[in-house]
Formats: structure tokens, sequence, C-alpha cells
């Protein structure tokens, strides 16, 4: 009887999973960023939180896992996969295939983050030196996000759950980089039916109180905003 062959060990590329998650913060939109320092290849250099996927977990679990473990994030508000960086040599080490995430959460709840030491937020605008692909990837997740706030309710997942029309604008500007005309823009929201008045007003401010509102669905919906 011959006896069963040994099995061949298989060598190949590692998974990783990295997160480009976005907020906007004093008025600018902003990426969280994780200090990289693995000379001789990255000295002083930063990337989005991410890292190897576990043998048992999905990539998804695994982008959840390194947003809590890097960035204090236990639940954004947005996560959707992103793209798949393949380049033979984009990893120094070795032969790395990372699957990216778009992840966002609003400015309140980033703004109470703990973040650990070596962990920041920058302005999508003036990033540090950064390390493996990372500046290519924030690039494409600014893209994606872009795009879909043209012709989604994905604005929904840089706010917190009650907001006032002039805070929904605000977000779509900086995400944008440009004004809108708030009555168009108010109309166009109102029209669509994608949020709901909640009848009464938020106070506390000097200017006088606005109507508060919450979207109707938090999940992805396709709404033609601009």
């Amino acid at each position: 009887m011959r006896r069963p062959s040994k099995l061949k060990k298989l060598r190949f590329a590692v998974i990783a999973s990295d997160t480009v998650l976005f907020a906007v913060l004093g008025g600018e939109l902003k990426v969280l960023l994780v200090k990289v320092n693995r000379p001789p290849y990255y000295a002083a250099h930063w990337g989005v939180p991410g890292g190897l996927i576990n043998p048992r977990e999905t990539a998804e679990a695994a982008a959840r896992r390194h947003l809590k473990n890097k960035g204090r994030v236990e639940a954004p508000s947005h996560l959707e996969q992103l793209f798949t960086w393949s380049r033979v040599n984009r990893d120094p080490r070795g032969r790395v295939i990372a699957v990216s995430y778009l992840a966002l959460i609003s400015g309140v709840t980033a703004a109470k983050l703990k973040l650990a030491n070596g962990t920041a937020w920058f302005p999508v605008g003036e990033l540090p030196r950064l390390a493996f692909d990372h500046r290519e990837m924030i690039a494409y997740a600014l893209r994606r996000l872009r795009a879909r706030l043209e012709y989604t309710n994905i604005a929904g997942g840089l706010l917190p759950r009650e907001f006032v029309l002039s805070d929904l604008q605000k977000v779509y500007e900086i995400a944008l980089g440009k004004r809108l005309d708030k009555r168009n823009f108010v109309k166009k929201i109102l029209s669509l039916g994608i949020v709901r008045s909640l009848g009464r007003k938020r106070r506390g401010e000097a200017s006088r109180p606005a109507q508060l509102y919450a979207f109707k669905d938090w999940r992805l919906k396709i709404a033609k905003i601009l």
C-alpha cells in the first residue's frame, strides 16, 4: 500500500486589512493615522490603521479589530470595502496584499476618542510622510467618499444621529471642498425624503434655535443629491 504523500506547504502572499477612517473635525476633513516606525524602510512615517488578517477572521472583521486596537474606534458609522492593493513590491518586508476599507465617524464621536500615543488626526490636504502605498490609498478613499456623497446618503456617517440642516450642508462642503447654495441644497434634501424632522429644536446656541433632523435610514441608500 502506497503511503499518502506529505502535503506541500503553501508559500504565497499574506493578506492584510487597512482602513481609511474619515471625520469632519474643526471645520476640516481629517483622516486617522498611526505611526509606522520600521527602519530602514520607514522611520517616523505614518499609515492608516491596519494589519494582518488572522486565519479565522474575515477581512472586515480584521478591519474592525485593527480600528479598535489601533484607533480606539469601537464601531464606525459606516464601513465599506474599498479596493485590493496587490502591487508586488508594495511592502518591502515581503509579499503582502491589502484589502482596504473606507470608514466614517461623526466629528462628535471623533472628538471624544481617547487616542493612544502615536495616533493622530491629519487634514487630508496636509498629510505627513506615509508608509507603503497609503497616500494612494487615502486618495482613492477620498475619491470614493466624494462620489458617494453625490448619489447616496453616506453623509450620515459623518454626522451625529441628530443634526440641523446647516450641519449637513457643512459636511458636504468640507468633504467636497466647495460651496453649495443653501436654499437649493435644503430644498433638494427635503424633496428627497431621506431625512425626517424630530419635532424639536437644538438650543443652547447664540443664533436662533434650528430644527433637528435625522436620516430616515442610516443604511447606505441611493439618493441623487448633487
